[in-house]
Parts: C-alpha cells; sequence; structure tokens
C-alpha cells in the first residue's frame, strides 16, 4: 500500500502513527474482546478513554481548571447557533470581527435565530487580504462578547494578534473564537477567551467531533427555551454525555493528543515544525513567476496556503499532474478557485518538500 500526500483542507491528514494504533486495536481494544466502536460511552474502559483525552487536551493547550472541555457533534457550524443561544440569554448583543467565509457564516446564523448582532469590523473592503487592526475595532456598548475567526480555511487568512475586547465603558467582554483550522498548531493562552470552538478534522481528529473549551462563568447565561443538547452548562454537568457522544471519533482525537505530545513534543515543538513548512511554501511562491498569493504577509495562513497561477488556462493540467505525483487534494474551494494547500499538523515537512519540487518542475516545464 501507498499513502500519498494529502492536502485537503479537511477532512484533513491523520498521523500515521494514529491511524496505525488505531488498526492494532480496532478488532479487540487492549485485550478487551471488542472495538471502541462497539464500547458503551457509559462503560469503565470508554471513560478511561474519555478522561485521558480531556487531561491530554488540556494539558497540551494549557487550559486553566475554571474552564469546561465538552466534547460534541455537530461541527464548528453548530456552534453558529450555540453560541448566541448561550451567551445572549440575558441580553446584549453579538459582536463580530467578519475577516471571511466562516465568519460570515457565523454572523449570520446568530442574525436568522433573531439577535442583536453587531459587526465591529470587516476585511471586506480589502477583499479580505488582511485583517483589521486593533485600533479599528468598535466594540458596542452592549457586547456580551466578541467573535472571531482566527484563521479562515477557504481564504488563507490568519491573525497576527489576539483582539482585545475592551467596551467604551472600560468592561472587558468575552472573547470568543472559531480556531477549527488552527487549534493545536502551536501553544496559545487560553485565558485570554471566554469560549473556544473548533471542528476536529483539521488537527484534532475526524469529522463528526467538535470541541469546545468555555470559562465557567459563562455557563448558565443561556436563553429559557434552549434545547437540552444545545446548553453548555447541562452538556458540561454530564460530562459531554446528556446523549451517546461520537464515541470513536472522541478516541481517535485521545490518540492525536497522545501523539503531539509524545511523538512531536509538545505545541512548542508543533509551532517549529509548522512555521518551517509554510515558510518554505510561501517562499516558493514568493520566488515565483507563475504562482502568487495574494494575502498580505503579516495575515499568511500557516495552515491553509491558498495560490493561483498566472495562467488559469493550466490550473487542471496542474492539478491532474499533481495527483498522478501523490499530491492530492490542492484544488481551491470552489467559492474562491486556485490552489490550496493546507499544512495541518500531520501534514509532514517531506509533504511540503515534495510539492514545492513538484511546483517548481511544473513551471519549469509548463510556465
Amino acid at each position: 500500500m501507498t499513502r500519498h500526500y494529502n492536502f485537503c483542507a479537511g477532512p484533513a491528514a491523520l498521523p500515521v502513527a494514529v491511524l496505525e494504533r488505531a488498526r492494532e486495536e480496532l478488532l479487540d481494544y487492549q485485550g478487551r474482546g471488542l472495538s471502541v466502536m462497539e464500547m458503551s460511552h457509559r462503560s469503565d474502559e470508554f471513560i478511561a478513554i474519555a478522561e485521558r483525552a480531556e487531561a491530554d487536551f488540556r494539558q497540551l493547550l494549557g487550559v486553566p481548571d475554571n474552564y469546561k472541555v465538552l466534547f460534541l457533534q455537530g461541527g464548528a457550524s453548530m456552534q453558529f447557533a450555540m453560541l448566541p443561544m448561550n451567551l445572549l440569554g440575558q441580553g446584549g448583543s453579538g459582536n463580530f470581527i467578519q475577516t471571511g467565509i466562516w465568519g460570515k457564516k457565523a454572523l449570520n446564523e446568530a442574525k436568522h435565530l433573531g439577535f442583536d448582532c453587531h459587526v465591529v469590523a470587516s476585511s471586506e473592503s480589502n477583499g479580505h487580504t488582511a485583517v483589521p487592526a486593533q485600533d479599528e475595532l468598535r466594540v458596542s456598548a452592549d457586547a456580551a462578547y466578541l467573535h472571531y475567526t482566527s484563521n479562515e480555511t477557504i481564504g488563507g487568512l490568519e491573525f497576527d494578534y489576539t483582539p482585545h475586547t475592551q467596551r467604551a465603558d472600560g468592561a472587558q467582554v468575552p472573547l470568543v473564537c472559531d480556531m477549527s483550522s488552527n487549534i493545536l498548531s502551536g501553544p496559545i493562552n487560553v485565558s485570554e477567551f471566554g469560549v473556544i470552538y473548533a471542528g476536529a478534522q483539521k488537527n484534532i481528529g475526524p469529522a463528526g467531533l467538535t470541541l469546545v473549551v468555555v470559562r465557567d462563568d459563562l455557563l448558565g447565561k443561556a436563553q429559557a427555551n434552549i434545547p437540552s443538547l444545545f446548553d453548555y452548562q447541562m452538556l458540561a454537568e454530564a460530562g459531554s454525555m446528556v446523549n451517546t457522544p461520537p464515541t470513536y471519533a472522541w478516541y481517535l482525537a485521545g490518540l492525536v493528543f497522545q501523539w503531539l505530545k509524545d511523538d512531536i513534543g509538545g505545541l512548542a515543538a508543533m509551532d517549529a515544525i509548522n512555521q518551517r513548512k509554510a515558510d518554505k511554501l510561501y517562499a516558493a511562491i514568493d520566488a515565483s513567476e507563475l504562482y502568487s498569493n495574494p494575502i498580505a504577509k503579516h495575515n499568511r495562513s500557516r495552515m491553509n496556503v491558498p495560490f493561483v497561477l498566472a495562467d488559469s488556462a493550466l490550473d487542471k493540467t496542474f492539478l491532474q499532474q499533481a495527483d498522478a505525483a501523490g499530491l492530492l487534494n490542492l484544488k481551491g474551494h470552489r467559492s474562491v478557485g486556485g490552489m490550496r494547500a493546507s499544512l495541518y499538523n500531520a501534514v509532514s515537512e517531506s509533504a511540503v518538500d515534495a510539492l514545492i519540487a513538484f511546483m517548481a518542475d511544473f513551471e519549469k516545464t509548463r510556465g
């Protein structure tokens, strides 16, 4: 069997060591005589899996004790609805920094549900090629939280700072962040945030799981008629098991956390690897006459690298030849076109080197 290099934006590459471990335990988990997929989520065996996964995740990110970690279903898109339902139940408005498609979806879902919303700043005027500066943010007087997307997967736009959330009256507003495509790519200071959420299928594990990190003081603020499965407080009290959780995805996420700790050496080491990968690819793009990237250099995503060819008539040939060379899923999102290489944690430096070599050869022969 030959494994190719997978640059998919999600569901994304998983570490080979994790896949091999899962294969070994697929039929018989640690001598128990059944698969994790067949276990009761209430069993001692699965509770141990769940507790270790949470403990490892907390250690990796340095999650303080006054935060709950929830393992949920529904994808990050479900959080676009759950967040305002949980944080605006006592009034106020949701404030949003709008920097691309996913940030806009979060804003529109809150509006769709009838909540008051305020856009504090937008990158729409520059074509979403640079994030608004801190001094451009105008948090409303009634803000209950400030939401932003730290890395726009489709556009390849990443924040180079953590927004401050002070209102005109001096009050600090909880900061809410969709970190779906750059969580665990390097260290962060969790205490700067009120809520962090992330779909799993990029740096955490397979699709079907969503992690939510929520500060204790933000629990119990939900609207009165919120569905039980949407209530952060109820989910926290039940250990994310109000109903049957996505058990196998939870287990695989736990294996990814162990890989990050034991094989990589933690998030500082992962951060250095990710920086090297991104630097190599952007340097190759910048040195080329065929390829270009439109994003301001200080906001270039390390996880998602979009690029276009000077002659779009070559796009189809580029993708066909890349696929034949074992470089998979390089087609850009349908809304923007071009190419996109996603360099998530499980994408190796050798994969990036192979992509750069292919791009250089393609430019030499076709450009």
